[in-house]
Formats: structure tokens, sequence, C-alpha cells
């Protein structure tokens, strides 16, 4: 039985290890949109997110047969539950990456804004901190792990900077009010992805040291409220 639990375990490993790349794929292409005001992506990111979800339900519902059929201790249930979590987290930031393009699309239906704001490099931030934990998910490296985490408060900084000066554009300028919402609503959205990369982070760290981080001090400077919008 062991044998075939391990082989399960490999194929599980397969699928969310696919589920990430989509992700990772779509979040880059959405802000791409953006920044590119290229309405192609945006629409392809639109496109591709049925078979996202399809590709989270069949994760979860393969770590839910193992646990079913197999029930693994130790080291093998710590794997599939933190799967279950991680999965879950990347669900949400396919969700982020179509808000993003939603968002993009109306940006290119309207004229460009001359206006400067950190969108860029809290875009740049909030993929590096997804890549880099994805990274250390594969190579179950620690260190990386809470590195992200540790990342996760650069993300606030430039988001709050970036609300800031949104509200002192509209109020010199009230006509570019739906504009520059959509704005924040971005900034927003790579916050809560930053977010959910930290939540990957502390799973991570679970799975391997086998201790729920959330919540302590190594990681409780890190912001977010609980909504995805």
């Amino acid at each position: 039985m062991q044998a075939h639990l391990q082989r399960e375990i490999e194929m599980l490993k397969r699928r969310i290890l696919e589920l990430s790349a989509e992700v990772e794929s779509d979040v880059r292409k959405a802000v791409r949109s953006v920044e590119d005001r290229d309405t192609s992506l945006a629409e392809e990111v639109l496109r591709r997110e049925d078979d996202v979800n399809a590709l989270e339900v069949d994760v979860e519902e393969e770590c839910l047969k193992i646990l079913a059929l197999y029930q693994p201790v130790a080291g093998d249930l710590r794997f599939i539950v933190a799967v279950l979590k991680i999965n879950r987290d990347l669900e949400r930031i396919g969700d982020l990456a179509v808000h993003i393009a939603e968002r993009g699309q109306f940006l290119c239906s309207q004229p460009p804004l001359a206006i400067p704001f950190r969108l860029g490099e809290m875009a740049d931030k909030a993929q590096a901190m997804l890549k880099k934990v994805l990274d250390a998910f594969v190579n179950l490296n620690e260190t990386a792990a809470r590195e992200v985490c540790a990342s996760d408060r650069e993300i606030d900084v430039i988001k709050k900077d970036t609300f800031q000066r949104v509200k002192n554009a509209v109020m010199q300028n009230p006509a570019l009010f739906d504009t520059l919402l959509q704005v924040m609503h971005i900034a927003r959205h790579l916050e809560r992805i930053a977010d959910h990369a930290t939540n990957i982070a502390e799973d991570l760290i679970y799975l391997i040291e086998g201790r729920i981080v959330r919540h302590t001090p190594e990681v409780s400077d890190k912001a977010g409220g609980p909504g995805d919008s």
C-alpha cells in the first residue's frame, strides 16, 4: 500500500505544480495587459479562468481520495494538508489575475494616465514573491519561504503610497475618478496576490517543520484583509 500511496503523492505533486504554472502565467499576462494596454492578453486570462478552476477542483478531489483510501500519517499527511491549503490560495490568485485583466480591459478603453503610480513596482514585487514561493515549494526551501513572508510588508507600503497618490489625483481631477478607481483596485489585487503568496510560504514552513507559524511573531507583521476584491 505504501508504494501505491507514494505514486499517488507523486501524481498529486505534478498536478499542483501544473496549477502553479498556470496561475503564475495568468498573473504575468494580466499584469502585462495593464502595462502594455493589451486587450488580447486580458482576454486570454479571462478565457482560461474555467480551466484553472477545473484544475483546482481536480487537485482537491485527488487530495480527498488519497486521505480516504490510504489514511496517510506524519510527513505524508502534512503534505496532503499543505497541498489542500496551497491549492485554495492558488485558485484565489487565479481569480485575482482575472480581476486585474478585467480592470486592464477597462483601462485600455480610456486615455493613458499621465500620473505616475507605482503599480509596475508593486506588480514586479508581487510576481517575484509568487515565483519565489512556488520555486521554494518545488525545492522545499524553508529559507526562501521565510524570505517571502518578510517581503509582504514592502507590498503593503507601496499599496498605501499608491492609494494616497490616487486620492490626490482624484482631488486634482475628479473627472478621472472612474479610471483612477481601477488603479486602486489593481493595487488591491496585487496586494492580495502577495498575501496569498505569503500564505503559501507559511504552509510550506508547516510542511517542512510540522509547525504552524501563522500569527507567530516571525510572520505576524503580515498585513491584509480577509477579502479578495
